[in-house]
């Protein structure tokens, strides 16, 4: 194989080529390394690398489904020993690890070779990849746009085919918006499908969510298959699956019952969004399965509880962890260190009392627990991933430390997404249009606590039937 033909191929397919000896580990890393010094300058999506490690690590005996596979890790929860993680922000310095994360083990246990790592929002709060510390990442399928957030990084990398995949995670979307941006699968698992340790057990009560963007189906099934499972000293874990996702996919579904919906509170849809998100209802029709419209009839002042409940959360957590950060560091927080939304969401999450938070989350699982009543009938339930196409870089102002004026226009832009970290569903965007102007647009796939399963049989049969991969952006390969 020329190492143009690199890109033509997902990470399954690079690693049967490594085990038909074909190609060697060692030639596949430096097809990567090579398109990272060609498109970075233009992308900014990998803001650390560890060139010299990956080729040592692509000469040494690996196994696993992936063996030999380039991949990436994101600045945030991609703890790789000897590597900084930064989190996107100014105010935590580029100090080694001195640990793996679960993870990452899981990840080169399955033979993926780490490369570097990803550029992210400050924290990963945002809906956008454009951090002070590292600068914004720009979108292969026009520079102009974002790739969205907050695995920007990750997800621009895969779009432009300098890997096949590479890590992501999902607090409100963070998966699904950067897939849905650069034309990816993005599936956020099940809550405690995959593990946060040695040392986390959850993050913001649950909301956070691990696993990879891609540009199959199949890639995205088989890393679950390989990370997948609770660890000693988790605090909760996913229902068992009922055996390997990647086989699941090889087959088609049963007649399953569908609902759709392209509306969403006080959001304006965008018409494009809206008509991808009707195609995707009527080519599961197509394919056989029951579809109608609905969504889950939860009272107005409920939803707006729930993102009201889910901002406070948010603001909570993100102040333990800069606190955190300030006793590990023996550092102070000081405004000039973090951007202008991150400095008020900081200052708003510490007036946030204990009982103020447990509040959220009671009334936060109450409304879960409707949500899960309405889905019961359903597999699948399919929304649009964002209510615009990606915005333009700048869009946002990062500087406003008003909260409620610099979240408003987020709030407009993520209607559907945060949902599911609050309920630990699994949801998975799939890229199944283009606007006029060039840009994915993502179609997002709802399914049951657990059926993780049920999801990528839905999504595999879609790929099979109306293949994206022939949609290249013009960075790539």
């Amino acid at each position: 194989m020329g190492f143009g033909e690199y890109s033509n191929y997902d990470g399954l397919g690079l690693a049967e080529l490594v085990k038909k000896k074909e190609i060697k580990p060692a030639e596949l890393v430096e097809a990567a390394l090579e398109r990272i010094e060609r498109h970075n300058p233009q992308l900014n999506a990998v803001v650390f690398k560890a060139y010299d490690e990956a080729r040592a690590m692509a000469k040494s005996d690996l196994g696993g489904p992936f063996a030999g596979v380039p991949m990436l890790l994101k600045d945030i929860l991609g703890v790789k020993k000897g590597w900084p993680n930064r989190d996107g922000s100014r105010f935590v310095p580029a100090v080694p690890s001195p640990f793996d994360s679960t993870l990452v083990v899981r990840f080169q246990a399955a033979g993926l070779i780490p490369l570097g790592k990803t550029n992210v929002p400050e924290f990963g709060a945002l809906p956008i990849t454009e951090p002070k510390l590292y600068g914004p990442t720009r979108n292969p399928w026009n520079l102009s746009h974002s790739t969205g957030g907050s695995s920007g990084g990750s997800a621009a990398a895969v779009a432009a085919g300098i890997v096949p995949l590479a890590h992501a995670n999902d607090g409100g979307g963070s998966i699904r918006i950067p897939a849905s941006c650069c034309g990816l699968v993005g599936l956020k698992p099940t809550r405690g499908r995959n593990p946060l340790g040695p040392v986390i057990g959850d993050i913001m009560g649950g909301l956070v969510a691990e696993h990879v963007v891609s540009r199959s189906v199949r890639d995205t099934a088989a890393v679950l298959d390989a990370t997948a499972g609770p660890e000693i000293g988790d605090p909760y874990a996913a229902p068992p699956s009922p055996g390997s996702y990647l086989e699941a996919t090889k087959s088609d579904p049963k007649r399953l019952r569908i609902a759709f919906t392209t509306t969403a509170l006080d959001a304006e849809i965008d018409p494009e969004c809206k008509a991808a998100t009707e195609a995707a209802a009527k080519l599961c029709e197509k394919l056989g399965h029951h579809v109608e419209e609905g969504r889950p009839q939860l009272p107005a002042n409920d939803e707006a509880n729930l993102r009201t409940n889910f901002i406070m959360i948010w603001a909570a957590g993100l102040a333990m962890l800069i606190e955190f950060l300030a006793k590990t560091l023996g550092k102070t927080p000081a405004r000039e260190d973090f951007e202008g939304l991150t400095w008020g969401f900081y200052q708003f999450g510490k007036t946030i009392t204990a009982a103020q938070y447990q509040l959220c989350w009671a009334i936060l699982q109450a409304n879960s627990r409707q949500v899960a009543r309405w889905q019961q009938p359903y597999d699948a339930w399919i929304t649009p991933v964002l209510a615009r196409l990606p915005l333009e870089i700048g869009a946002l102002n990062l500087e406003e430390t008003d909260i409620m004026k610099g979240i408003a226009p987020i709030l407009g832009y993520v209607p559907f997404t945060a949902g599911q970290n609050v309920t630990g569903q699994p949801a998975i965007g799939l890229p199944l249009a283009w606007s006029k102007s060039g840009l994915p647009i993502g179609v997002q796939f709802v399914g049951r606590f657990g059926e993780e399963h049920v999801l990528l049989q839905l999504a595999a049969q879609i790929e099979r039937a109306e293949p994206w991969g022939k949609n290249r952006p013009p960075i790539y390969g």
